[in-house]
């Protein structure tokens, strides 16, 4: 987490960003690495259950931090190859069979989509909450490094491949035959809270992945929990696309960056105990 907000700050100073949004960042970074770095300190010389809860917490409000700050480092987009080629992958799949699939028993499929992909944003906190319902807060740490690693991996790649979402860049193109109400929030949640840095890697694929690995490894004994994660992975890389939020080439990037977390975590021994 610390490594990624010390690379914020060398594109803050390399990037062509406004003076404001470099002075921006390089404070909110600094903060953040003093803060934290005197939370961690605190909490191996104390071993003080609060603390340790707040170190357990913290990092999904640094996620948060860290998607904003992607969003401040967006420069002008004049060109759309990149999106024009991924999207030729796209109509190959919705057009050859795949959403008619989805739409074949109405909206049933279509809403179970959007409410998936609204669900994302809760992944992080109900894994948490169940590592603490099972009383394995002690496995924190193997669930946060996988599931913010896997997220980060996403954001870090935003300013390097600048692309605008085909929901708005081909509007009204190989849309969803239903406008659920469910629907109608997720583009409102994209339209208040979005960024316009990037749409690759999709980071919505690459957190969803990251939990339910994340949590194989942190809770291997209740493997429903894993299951029931991955399930919802799959529920919303499908639903990234059939929506038009991601392109198909964005999905399978979020995909590769939630397995590269992964091969990371078991090289760092993370499967072996805790890192505390």
């Amino acid at each position: 987490m610390l490594l990624f907000y010390s690379g914020a700050d060398t594109l803050a100073m390399i990037l062509p960003v406004a003076a404001n949004v470099r002075n921006r960042v390089l404070l909110s970074n600094l903060v953040v690495i003093l803060v934290s770095s005197l939370l961690i300190h605190m909490d191996r010389e104390r071993k003080s259950v609060t603390l340790g809860v707040i170190r357990d917490w913290l990092p999904l409000g640094l996620v948060l931090l860290a998607y904003r700050e992607m969003g401040w480092f967006a420069l002008p987009h004049r060109g759309h190859a990149l999106e024009s080629y991924w999207v030729a992958w796209d109509r190959l799949v919705l057009r050859g069979g795949a959403k008619a699939a989805i739409e074949s028993l109405g909206p049933l499929v279509p809403s179970l989509l959007e409410i998936a992909y609204a669900l994302v944003y809760a992944l992080a906190p109900f894994s948490l909450a169940v590592l603490y319902l099972y009383r394995r807060r002690d496995r924190a740490d193997r669930f946060l490094f996988v599931f913010t690693l896997g997220v980060l991996l996403c954001y870090a790649q935003f300013p390097f491949w600048p692309s605008e979402p085909p929901r708005l860049l081909f509007f009204g193109q190989d849309v969803p035959s239903s406008d659920t109400i469910f629907r109608r929030f997720n583009w409102w949640m994209l339209g208040s809270y979005g960024i316009y840095t990037s749409v690759f890697p999709s980071a919505h694929v690459g957190a969803a992945f990251a939990a339910a690995i994340g949590m194989g490894k942190a809770l291997p004994e209740h493997i429903w929990v894993s299951r029931f994660l991955f399930v919802m992975a799959v529920l919303i890389a499908v639903a990234t696309v059939y929506g038009r939020y991601h392109y198909l080439a964005d999905a399978l990037a979020g995909l590769l960056m939630a397995a590269v977390a992964a091969r990371i975590a078991i090289r760092a021994g993370i499967p072996s105990g805790n890192l505390r």
